[in-house]
């Protein structure tokens, strides 16, 4: 028997409550969603009329990167991927201390791994599902004076300063993430308007 976070329905203010269930067998993994699969179709093309409409600075790297962020977070494993000692975090203070090399990070490459899932992480519940971070802002979590769009901002210049070798190409999306953040989160919001699959 293990213990695994999964949704339990709606909460007294009709958020989603996260809670520890009991599993008689362990999870098998999701396999991975391939780009022509329709769900990854679909994503694509709301993120695309998104970006498009909030006049952000689009093109086809940060258009991707928003679909695939939205098509690996379809499945929980993808939202809880930060784990230590095998427990999920859900909490973004906690997140921090995981990658940080002076902390619990064994390397640069972790740090830069952990500062990616959290500006992801941030802007997925920001422009999704906004109500998940204010209770779990007020829930007994580390979070109580984070601040999410400053953080998840932070996060995504982190991942940027990694501009070289496997890294560099990348550098130049999670930097556009980082300066844009809180314009791509309401393009995400406008993405779950329209797409209202998420909030149970």
């Amino acid at each position: 028997m293990r213990d695994i976070r999964t949704w339990s329905g709606a909460g007294a203010l009709g958020v989603p409550k996260i809670e520890p269930v009991e599993s008689a067998r362990p999870c098998r993994a999701m396999k991975p969603v391939s780009n022509d699969h329709p769900l990854s179709q679909l994503f694509a093309d709301h993120v695309r009329e998104s970006v498009a409409g909030r006049r952000l600075a689009g093109c086809t790297e940060i258009e991707s990167y928003l679909t695939d962020l939205l098509v690996r977070f379809v499945h929980t494993d993808g939202v809880f991927a930060i784990r230590r000692e095998g427990e999920p975090l859900n909490s973004v203070i906690e997140m921090l201390a995981e990658g940080d090399v002076r902390l619990n990070a064994d390397s640069f490459e972790r740090e830069r791994q952990v500062h990616r899932h959290i500006g992801d992480y941030i802007l997925f519940w920001s422009g999704v599902y906004p109500d998940f971070l204010r209770r779990l802002r007020v829930s007994g979590s580390n979070d109580l004076v984070c601040d999410y769009t400053r953080q998840g901002s932070h996060s995504y210049y982190v991942v940027s300063t990694f501009d070289y070798p496997p890294f560099g190409e990348e550098a130049p999306t999670f930097r556009r993430l980082s300066e844009e953040f809180e314009g791509y989160t309401a393009a995400l919001a406008d993405v779950a308007a329209s797409l209202p699959i998420y909030a149970a």
